[in-house]
Protein backbone atom coordinates (compact mmCIF):
# COMPACT_ATOMS: atom_id res chain seq x y z
CA UNK A 1 0.00 0.00 0.00
CA UNK A 2 1.28 3.38 -1.24
CA UNK A 3 0.80 6.82 1.22
CA UNK A 4 -0.83 10.05 -0.22
CA UNK A 5 1.43 12.22 -2.18
CA UNK A 6 3.86 13.35 0.05
CA UNK A 7 7.05 16.02 -0.57
CA UNK A 8 10.38 14.39 -0.64
CA UNK A 9 12.39 13.64 2.58
CA UNK A 10 14.43 16.20 2.35
CA UNK A 11 11.95 18.91 2.48
CA UNK A 12 13.26 19.89 5.95
CA UNK A 13 11.05 19.14 8.87
CA UNK A 14 8.07 17.15 6.50
CA UNK A 15 6.76 13.85 7.67
CA UNK A 16 5.87 11.12 5.45
CA UNK A 17 2.54 9.37 6.07
CA UNK A 18 3.54 5.93 8.03
CA UNK A 19 1.30 3.28 6.90
CA UNK A 20 1.39 -0.14 8.69
CA UNK A 21 1.55 -3.57 6.65
CA UNK A 22 -1.70 -4.18 4.14
CA UNK A 23 -3.32 -6.71 6.10
CA UNK A 24 -2.93 -5.54 9.87
CA UNK A 25 -4.19 -1.96 8.37
CA UNK A 26 -7.17 -3.08 6.45
CA UNK A 27 -7.86 -5.41 9.55
CA UNK A 28 -7.99 -3.08 12.00
CA UNK A 29 -10.06 -0.85 9.69
CA UNK A 30 -12.64 -4.27 9.54
CA UNK A 31 -13.07 -4.08 12.97
CA UNK A 32 -13.45 -0.21 13.27
CA UNK A 33 -16.40 -0.61 11.04
CA UNK A 34 -17.99 -3.77 11.71
CA UNK A 35 -18.17 -2.80 15.69
CA UNK A 36 -20.74 0.43 15.22
CA UNK A 37 -23.44 -2.28 13.50
CA UNK A 38 -22.80 -5.31 15.69
CA UNK A 39 -23.50 -2.93 18.60
CA UNK A 40 -26.74 -1.46 17.07
CA UNK A 41 -28.32 -5.00 16.41
CA UNK A 42 -26.78 -7.72 18.18
CA UNK A 43 -29.52 -7.04 21.36
CA UNK A 44 -32.37 -6.63 18.99
CA UNK A 45 -33.51 -10.29 19.53
CA UNK A 46 -33.62 -9.56 23.28
CA UNK A 47 -35.87 -6.45 23.19
CA UNK A 48 -38.84 -8.22 25.29
CA UNK A 49 -36.66 -9.65 27.42
CA UNK A 50 -35.52 -6.57 28.21
CA UNK A 51 -38.43 -4.69 28.45
CA UNK A 52 -39.63 -6.73 31.41
CA UNK A 53 -35.98 -7.18 33.38
CA UNK A 54 -35.84 -2.79 33.34
CA UNK A 55 -39.65 -2.75 33.87
CA UNK A 56 -39.72 -0.92 30.79
CA UNK A 57 -42.10 -0.53 27.49
CA UNK A 58 -41.13 -0.92 23.75
CA UNK A 59 -40.80 2.24 23.23
CA UNK A 60 -38.65 2.75 26.30
CA UNK A 61 -36.59 -0.36 24.41
CA UNK A 62 -36.71 1.12 21.23
CA UNK A 63 -35.39 4.65 22.66
CA UNK A 64 -32.19 2.97 23.59
CA UNK A 65 -31.52 2.50 19.63
CA UNK A 66 -32.46 5.78 19.15
CA UNK A 67 -30.03 6.97 21.75
CA UNK A 68 -27.58 5.00 20.07
CA UNK A 69 -28.25 6.43 16.39
CA UNK A 70 -27.92 9.92 17.15
CA UNK A 71 -25.14 9.61 19.81
CA UNK A 72 -23.47 8.33 16.71
CA UNK A 73 -24.47 11.22 14.34
CA UNK A 74 -23.24 13.27 16.67
CA UNK A 75 -19.91 11.68 17.41
CA UNK A 76 -18.92 11.72 13.93
CA UNK A 77 -19.42 15.01 13.64
CA UNK A 78 -17.39 16.17 16.65
CA UNK A 79 -14.51 13.62 15.93
CA UNK A 80 -14.23 13.99 12.13
CA UNK A 81 -13.00 17.85 12.32
CA UNK A 82 -11.12 17.29 15.35
CA UNK A 83 -9.07 14.58 14.09
CA UNK A 84 -8.65 17.36 10.99
CA UNK A 85 -6.54 19.79 13.54
CA UNK A 86 -4.91 17.23 16.05
CA UNK A 87 -4.63 13.63 13.89
CA UNK A 88 -6.40 10.99 13.83
CA UNK A 89 -4.58 8.46 16.32
CA UNK A 90 -5.63 9.90 19.31
CA UNK A 91 -9.48 10.78 18.46
CA UNK A 92 -9.43 6.98 17.80
CA UNK A 93 -7.88 5.79 21.04
CA UNK A 94 -10.27 8.02 22.83
CA UNK A 95 -13.35 7.20 21.55
CA UNK A 96 -13.01 3.80 21.30
CA UNK A 97 -12.31 3.88 24.92
CA UNK A 98 -15.40 5.56 25.85
CA UNK A 99 -17.28 3.21 23.68
CA UNK A 100 -15.90 0.51 25.81
CA UNK A 101 -16.52 1.72 29.56
CA UNK A 102 -19.87 2.33 27.82
CA UNK A 103 -20.51 -0.93 26.48
CA UNK A 104 -19.78 -2.47 30.46
CA UNK A 105 -22.27 0.16 31.78
CA UNK A 106 -25.04 -0.94 29.29
CA UNK A 107 -24.13 -4.57 30.49
CA UNK A 108 -24.87 -3.76 33.97
CA UNK A 109 -27.15 -1.36 33.91
CA UNK A 110 -30.01 -1.36 36.65
CA UNK A 111 -32.89 0.79 34.91
CA UNK A 112 -33.98 1.53 31.19
CA UNK A 113 -32.70 5.26 31.86
CA UNK A 114 -28.81 4.48 32.66
CA UNK A 115 -29.42 1.68 29.75
CA UNK A 116 -30.12 4.69 27.53
CA UNK A 117 -27.81 7.00 28.36
CA UNK A 118 -24.89 4.56 28.04
CA UNK A 119 -25.85 4.14 24.95
CA UNK A 120 -26.29 7.44 23.71
CA UNK A 121 -22.13 7.31 24.95
CA UNK A 122 -21.13 3.97 23.51
CA UNK A 123 -22.47 5.71 20.01
CA UNK A 124 -20.93 8.88 20.67
CA UNK A 125 -17.55 7.17 21.56
CA UNK A 126 -18.06 4.37 18.65
CA UNK A 127 -18.62 6.64 16.07
CA UNK A 128 -14.53 7.61 16.56
CA UNK A 129 -14.11 4.07 14.84
CA UNK A 130 -16.25 4.67 11.86
CA UNK A 131 -15.47 8.01 11.17
CA UNK A 132 -11.98 7.83 10.74
CA UNK A 133 -11.75 4.47 9.12
CA UNK A 134 -13.15 6.47 6.31
CA UNK A 135 -10.53 9.49 6.77
CA UNK A 136 -7.66 7.68 7.41
CA UNK A 137 -8.34 5.57 4.05
CA UNK A 138 -8.56 9.25 2.37
CA UNK A 139 -5.49 9.71 3.99
CA UNK A 140 -3.21 6.94 2.86
CA UNK A 141 -5.17 5.94 -0.55
CA UNK A 142 -6.00 7.41 -3.41
CA UNK A 143 -7.86 6.49 -6.80
CA UNK A 144 -8.50 2.18 -7.63
CA UNK A 145 -6.84 1.61 -3.98
CA UNK A 146 -9.12 3.96 -2.46
CA UNK A 147 -12.03 2.31 -3.92
CA UNK A 148 -11.07 -0.95 -3.05
CA UNK A 149 -10.50 -0.30 0.69
CA UNK A 150 -14.02 1.43 0.74
CA UNK A 151 -15.37 -1.15 -0.69
CA UNK A 152 -14.14 -3.79 1.58
CA UNK A 153 -15.23 -1.60 4.66
CA UNK A 154 -18.70 -1.59 3.15
CA UNK A 155 -19.28 -5.11 2.97
CA UNK A 156 -18.42 -5.45 6.40
CA UNK A 157 -20.51 -2.93 7.40
CA UNK A 158 -23.32 -4.70 5.20
CA UNK A 159 -23.02 -7.82 6.73
CA UNK A 160 -22.42 -7.30 10.23
CA UNK A 161 -25.68 -6.11 10.78
CA UNK A 162 -27.17 -9.04 9.18
CA UNK A 163 -25.28 -11.33 11.33
CA UNK A 164 -25.12 -9.44 14.75
CA UNK A 165 -29.49 -10.52 14.91
CA UNK A 166 -28.21 -14.20 14.27
CA UNK A 167 -25.56 -13.87 16.35
CA UNK A 168 -27.65 -11.89 18.98
CA UNK A 169 -30.11 -14.56 19.09
CA UNK A 170 -28.08 -17.60 20.05
CA UNK A 171 -25.91 -15.48 22.74
CA UNK A 172 -29.16 -14.37 24.16
CA UNK A 173 -30.14 -18.07 24.79
CA UNK A 174 -27.05 -19.06 26.22
CA UNK A 175 -25.54 -16.00 28.20
CA UNK A 176 -29.09 -13.42 28.31
CA UNK A 177 -29.05 -9.57 27.03
CA UNK A 178 -26.56 -8.23 29.33
CA UNK A 179 -24.03 -11.25 28.12
CA UNK A 180 -24.70 -9.59 24.44
CA UNK A 181 -23.24 -6.47 25.56
CA UNK A 182 -20.51 -7.98 27.86
CA UNK A 183 -19.34 -9.83 23.97
CA UNK A 184 -19.98 -6.10 22.29
CA UNK A 185 -17.40 -4.63 25.22
CA UNK A 186 -14.53 -7.25 24.44
CA UNK A 187 -15.17 -6.72 20.63
CA UNK A 188 -14.31 -3.12 21.14
CA UNK A 189 -11.49 -3.85 23.84
CA UNK A 190 -9.82 -5.63 21.33
CA UNK A 191 -10.59 -2.94 18.65
CA UNK A 192 -8.79 -0.62 21.28
CA UNK A 193 -5.98 -2.87 21.55
CA UNK A 194 -5.46 -3.22 18.17
CA UNK A 195 -5.87 0.21 16.93
CA UNK A 196 -3.21 1.07 19.66
CA UNK A 197 -0.80 -1.27 18.75
CA UNK A 198 -1.38 -1.21 14.79
CA UNK A 199 -2.70 2.26 13.32
CA UNK A 200 0.24 4.51 13.18
CA UNK A 201 -0.81 8.22 12.63
CA UNK A 202 -1.92 8.42 9.13
CA UNK A 203 -2.19 12.87 9.14
CA UNK A 204 0.83 14.27 8.76
CA UNK A 205 1.28 17.74 10.93
CA UNK A 206 1.64 19.75 8.03
CA UNK A 207 -1.70 18.82 6.81
CA UNK A 208 -3.27 19.61 9.76
CA UNK A 209 -5.61 22.32 10.15
CA UNK A 210 -5.17 24.89 13.05
CA UNK A 211 -6.99 27.62 14.82
CA UNK A 212 -9.19 25.55 16.77
CA UNK A 213 -13.24 26.22 16.90
CA UNK A 214 -13.24 29.00 14.51
CA UNK A 215 -11.04 27.01 12.06
CA UNK A 216 -13.56 23.89 12.68
CA UNK A 217 -15.98 26.07 11.81
CA UNK A 218 -14.42 27.22 8.08
CA UNK A 219 -13.17 23.43 7.39
CA UNK A 220 -17.37 22.86 7.49
CA UNK A 221 -18.03 25.58 5.37
CA UNK A 222 -15.33 24.92 2.96
CA UNK A 223 -16.33 21.44 2.93
CA UNK A 224 -20.43 22.00 2.58
CA UNK A 225 -19.62 24.75 -0.11
CA UNK A 226 -18.41 22.55 -2.40
CA UNK A 227 -21.20 21.40 -4.48
CA UNK A 228 -19.79 18.08 -5.93
CA UNK A 229 -18.79 16.99 -2.37
CA UNK A 230 -22.27 17.94 -1.18
CA UNK A 231 -23.99 16.26 -4.19
CA UNK A 232 -22.17 12.88 -3.53
CA UNK A 233 -23.02 12.78 0.56
CA UNK A 234 -26.54 13.30 -0.11
CA UNK A 235 -26.59 10.30 -2.92
CA UNK A 236 -24.85 7.97 -0.35
CA UNK A 237 -26.72 9.58 2.20
CA UNK A 238 -30.37 9.19 0.77
CA UNK A 239 -29.57 5.72 -0.60
CA UNK A 240 -29.08 4.19 3.03
CA UNK A 241 -32.25 5.93 4.16
CA UNK A 242 -34.02 3.92 1.70
CA UNK A 243 -31.93 1.34 2.46
CA UNK A 244 -32.54 1.67 6.32
CA UNK A 245 -36.67 1.80 5.77
CA UNK A 246 -36.09 -1.53 4.23
CA UNK A 247 -34.59 -2.76 7.08
CA UNK A 248 -37.11 -1.06 9.52
CA UNK A 249 -40.02 -2.53 7.79
CA UNK A 250 -38.95 -5.84 6.38
CA UNK A 251 -39.57 -8.15 9.41
CA UNK A 252 -43.21 -6.33 9.39
CA UNK A 253 -43.36 -7.03 5.69
CA UNK A 254 -42.11 -10.50 5.68
CA UNK A 255 -43.78 -12.02 8.72
CA UNK A 256 -47.07 -10.20 9.15
CA UNK A 257 -48.01 -9.57 5.73
CA UNK A 258 -46.26 -12.61 3.53
CA UNK A 259 -46.81 -14.89 6.91
CA UNK A 260 -43.42 -15.83 6.59
CA UNK A 261 -41.66 -17.45 10.12
CA UNK A 262 -39.21 -16.15 11.79
CA UNK A 263 -36.36 -18.27 10.83
CA UNK A 264 -37.81 -17.83 7.44
CA UNK A 265 -37.50 -14.10 7.58
CA UNK A 266 -33.56 -14.61 8.58
CA UNK A 267 -32.67 -16.40 5.68
CA UNK A 268 -34.42 -13.99 3.28
CA UNK A 269 -33.07 -11.34 4.68
CA UNK A 270 -29.54 -12.84 4.75
CA UNK A 271 -29.82 -13.95 1.34
CA UNK A 272 -30.84 -9.66 0.10
CA UNK A 273 -27.36 -9.30 2.21
CA UNK A 274 -25.99 -11.44 -0.34
CA UNK A 275 -26.75 -9.77 -2.87
CA UNK A 276 -25.13 -6.03 -1.97
CA UNK A 277 -22.16 -8.11 -0.56
CA UNK A 278 -21.93 -9.61 -4.06
CA UNK A 279 -22.11 -6.18 -5.78
CA UNK A 280 -20.12 -4.54 -3.58
CA UNK A 281 -17.32 -6.76 -4.15
CA UNK A 282 -17.90 -6.22 -7.75
CA UNK A 283 -17.48 -2.63 -7.92
CA UNK A 284 -14.61 -2.96 -5.61
CA UNK A 285 -12.72 -5.22 -8.87
CA UNK A 286 -14.21 -2.78 -10.95
CA UNK A 287 -12.29 0.17 -9.89
CA UNK A 288 -9.92 1.71 -11.84
CA UNK A 289 -11.41 0.03 -14.61
CA UNK A 290 -14.61 1.80 -14.95
CA UNK A 291 -15.05 5.47 -13.51
CA UNK A 292 -17.17 5.41 -9.74
CA UNK A 293 -19.50 7.73 -11.37
CA UNK A 294 -20.57 5.29 -13.85
CA UNK A 295 -20.92 2.42 -11.68
CA UNK A 296 -22.96 4.91 -9.15
CA UNK A 297 -25.15 5.61 -11.85
CA UNK A 298 -25.63 2.35 -12.62
CA UNK A 299 -26.79 1.49 -9.28
CA UNK A 300 -29.08 4.85 -8.50
CA UNK A 301 -31.04 3.66 -11.87
CA UNK A 302 -31.89 -0.20 -10.57
CA UNK A 303 -32.56 0.70 -6.90
CA UNK A 304 -34.94 3.34 -7.92
CA UNK A 305 -36.67 1.02 -10.22
CA UNK A 306 -36.91 -1.47 -7.45
CA UNK A 307 -38.34 1.36 -4.74
CA UNK A 308 -40.79 2.58 -7.46
CA UNK A 309 -41.39 -1.52 -8.15
CA UNK A 310 -42.22 -1.69 -4.49
CA UNK A 311 -44.40 0.49 -3.63
CA UNK A 312 -46.22 -0.30 -6.61
CA UNK A 313 -46.38 -4.07 -4.77
CA UNK A 314 -47.11 -2.31 -1.46
CA UNK A 315 -50.39 -0.89 -3.58
CA UNK A 316 -51.46 -3.88 -4.51
CA UNK A 317 -51.77 -6.28 -2.01
CA UNK A 318 -47.72 -7.01 -1.53
CA UNK A 319 -47.67 -9.91 -4.09
CA UNK A 320 -44.98 -12.49 -2.57
CA UNK A 321 -43.21 -13.40 -5.65
CA UNK A 322 -42.52 -9.42 -7.03
CA UNK A 323 -42.14 -8.05 -3.50
CA UNK A 324 -39.06 -10.42 -2.57
CA UNK A 325 -37.15 -10.32 -5.74
CA UNK A 326 -37.06 -6.17 -5.83
CA UNK A 327 -36.20 -6.50 -2.21
CA UNK A 328 -33.48 -8.45 -3.51
CA UNK A 329 -32.87 -6.10 -6.66
CA UNK A 330 -32.61 -2.49 -4.42
CA UNK A 331 -30.40 -4.49 -1.97
CA UNK A 332 -27.81 -5.60 -4.43
CA UNK A 333 -28.05 -1.97 -6.47
CA UNK A 334 -26.66 0.01 -3.47
CA UNK A 335 -23.32 -2.45 -3.77
CA UNK A 336 -22.44 0.41 -6.80
CA UNK A 337 -23.86 3.08 -4.79
CA UNK A 338 -22.02 2.94 -1.37
CA UNK A 339 -18.38 2.97 -1.57
CA UNK A 340 -18.38 4.52 -5.00
CA UNK A 341 -20.66 7.72 -3.72
CA UNK A 342 -18.47 7.74 -0.34
CA UNK A 343 -14.95 7.86 -2.37
CA UNK A 344 -16.27 10.43 -5.04
CA UNK A 345 -17.08 12.54 -1.74
CA UNK A 346 -13.84 12.40 0.25
CA UNK A 347 -11.39 13.02 -3.17
CA UNK A 348 -13.42 16.37 -2.93
CA UNK A 349 -12.01 17.20 0.68
CA UNK A 350 -8.18 17.48 0.34
CA UNK A 351 -7.14 17.81 4.16
CA UNK A 352 -10.58 17.75 5.39
CA UNK A 353 -11.11 14.27 5.08
CA UNK A 354 -11.93 14.19 8.66
CA UNK A 355 -14.72 16.36 8.29
CA UNK A 356 -15.75 14.99 5.28
CA UNK A 357 -16.41 11.78 6.70
CA UNK A 358 -18.08 13.21 9.67
CA UNK A 359 -20.47 15.12 7.62
CA UNK A 360 -21.43 11.60 5.80
CA UNK A 361 -21.65 9.69 8.92
CA UNK A 362 -23.88 12.38 10.80
CA UNK A 363 -26.37 12.61 7.97
CA UNK A 364 -26.20 8.91 7.08
CA UNK A 365 -27.33 8.10 11.21
CA UNK A 366 -29.98 10.97 11.56
CA UNK A 367 -31.83 9.93 8.61
CA UNK A 368 -31.41 6.64 9.71
CA UNK A 369 -33.19 7.49 12.95
CA UNK A 370 -35.58 9.92 11.14
CA UNK A 371 -37.20 7.13 8.51
CA UNK A 372 -37.34 4.28 11.22
CA UNK A 373 -40.35 5.11 12.98
CA UNK A 374 -42.19 6.60 9.33
CA UNK A 375 -42.30 3.38 7.70
CA UNK A 376 -44.81 1.75 10.63
CA UNK A 377 -46.55 5.64 10.91
CA UNK A 378 -49.66 3.09 9.24
CA UNK A 379 -49.29 -0.04 11.39
CA UNK A 380 -47.63 -3.08 11.06
CA UNK A 381 -50.23 -4.71 8.25
CA UNK A 382 -49.33 -2.11 5.28
CA UNK A 383 -46.20 -2.01 3.09
CA UNK A 384 -46.97 1.43 1.58
CA UNK A 385 -45.27 3.78 4.42
CA UNK A 386 -42.04 1.47 3.63
CA UNK A 387 -42.81 2.52 -0.64
CA UNK A 388 -43.74 5.96 -0.30
CA UNK A 389 -40.18 6.66 2.00
CA UNK A 390 -38.18 4.44 -0.11
CA UNK A 391 -39.32 6.08 -3.81
CA UNK A 392 -38.67 9.67 -2.02
CA UNK A 393 -35.50 9.01 -0.74
CA UNK A 394 -34.14 7.35 -3.64
CA UNK A 395 -35.71 10.28 -5.85
CA UNK A 396 -33.61 12.53 -3.82
CA UNK A 397 -30.43 10.74 -4.13
CA UNK A 398 -30.79 10.51 -8.30
CA UNK A 399 -31.48 13.99 -8.14
CA UNK A 400 -28.55 14.99 -6.25
CA UNK A 401 -26.37 12.61 -8.44
CA UNK A 402 -27.53 14.62 -11.33
CA UNK A 403 -27.79 18.02 -10.58
CA UNK A 404 -25.19 18.60 -7.83
CA UNK A 405 -21.53 17.42 -8.73
CA UNK A 406 -19.95 19.47 -11.34
CA UNK A 407 -19.78 18.04 -14.85
CA UNK A 408 -16.29 19.90 -15.69
CA UNK A 409 -12.56 19.55 -16.90
CA UNK A 410 -12.28 18.67 -13.05
CA UNK A 411 -14.31 15.17 -12.81
CA UNK A 412 -12.77 14.32 -15.85
CA UNK A 413 -9.71 15.27 -14.27
CA UNK A 414 -10.78 12.68 -11.27
CA UNK A 415 -11.89 9.78 -13.46
CA UNK A 416 -8.55 10.03 -15.79
CA UNK A 417 -7.04 9.61 -11.95
CA UNK A 418 -8.75 6.28 -10.97
CA UNK A 419 -8.03 4.65 -14.30
CA UNK A 420 -4.19 5.88 -13.52
CA UNK A 421 -4.02 4.11 -10.16
CA UNK A 422 -5.94 1.26 -10.95
CA UNK A 423 -2.09 -0.60 -11.33
CA UNK A 424 -1.15 0.29 -8.22
CA UNK A 425 -4.63 -0.82 -6.69
CA UNK A 426 -4.83 -4.11 -8.35
CA UNK A 427 -0.98 -4.66 -7.38
CA UNK A 428 -1.80 -4.19 -3.16
CA UNK A 429 -5.77 -5.43 -3.14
Amino acid sequence: MTSSPTPPASSGTAERVVVPPRRLFVAVLVLLTAVAPLSIDMYLPAFPTLAEELGSTATGVQLSMTAFLVGMALGQLFVGPLSDGIGRRAPLLAGTFVCFVASVVCAIAPSIEILIGARFLQGLGGAAGVVLARAIVSDTARGALAAKLLGALMIVSVIAPVAAPLAGGALIAGIGWRGVFWVVAGLVLLMFLAAAVVATESLPTRERTSGGVPATFRAAREVLSNRTYTGYLLTFCLSFAALFAYISASPFVIQNILGFSTTTFSLLFAVNAVAITVTSAVAAALAGKIAYRRMTGWGLSAGAVAAVGLLVCALSGVPMLPTLVLFALFQGSLGFVFANATALALQETGRNAGTGSAFLGFLQFMLAALVSPLVGLAGEATAVPMGIVMVIAMGLAVASFLVLPRRDGRTSQGDDEEHASHREGAAVA
